[in-house]
């Protein structure tokens, strides 16, 4: 506990005699305390919570405890975006964004055009400018490509990594899929209602 300047060892700061103490002349600063903090700073904690835990938080129950001295945030039943979505809409299928790398504007306009025509996904998106850095055969490469961005049916996977492997120029084509957690619900309609069921 901190003590008076000046005082024995035996008078702490808030006894009633070291008050009186007429040869106070210093007083240890207190220790430091968490106060409350402005709603600004619980809003920022909240946010920055938010970003960490993958934008999850606006779905889940969210109880913030406060007191003089500590926010307590209390999360449960946590649903992630896709959940919610695809259970609400049964409209809607478990989709994916698939990348492909392809040599240039030509092999990707052939590649992207066969794809939609089978029916193996609703949109191609054809991104220039793409330079890779990559290992093959023993030494560091580096190209220019384009990247195709394509949206299909989870489901369709298998048949579009078939259809890209028949089709594409690359010896080891790159097909790589994400899923897709939610999103504009109609575009996730017309997705699955633009491709063939398998």
């Amino acid at each position: 506990m901190p003590l008076l300047a000046g005082t024995s060892t035996s008078r702490s700061l808030f006894s009633p005699s070291a008050v009186a103490a007429p040869r106070r002349t210093a007083i240890a600063p207190p220790p430091l305390v968490f106060r409350r903090r402005s709603p600004v700073a619980g809003a920022l904690l909240f946010l920055s919570l938010g970003a960490v835990a993958g934008c999850v938080l606006p779905l889940a129950r969210v109880t913030v405890h406060s007191s003089t001295s500590l926010y307590v945030l209390k999360i449960s039943s946590v649903r992630t975006l896709s959940s919610v979505q695809m259970e609400a809409a049964s409209t809607t299928v478990p989709s994916i964004v698939v990348y492909v790398t392809v040599p240039n504007r030509e092999a990707g306009k052939k590649l992207a055009g066969s794809i939609i025509s089978e029916k193996l996904a609703a949109c191609v998106n054809i991104v220039p400018g793409a330079e890779s850095v990559y290992w093959w055969e023993g030494k560091v490469q580096s190209d220019a490509e384009e990247l195709l961005i394509i949206k299909t049916r989870e489901s369709l996977l298998d048949a579009l990594t078939e259809h890209v492997k028949a089709n594409h120029e690359y010896d080891v084509p790159e097909v790589i899929a994400l899923p897709i957690q939610g999103g504009n619900l109609k575009y996730l309609e017309w997705l699955k209602n633009s491709t063939r069921e398998n």
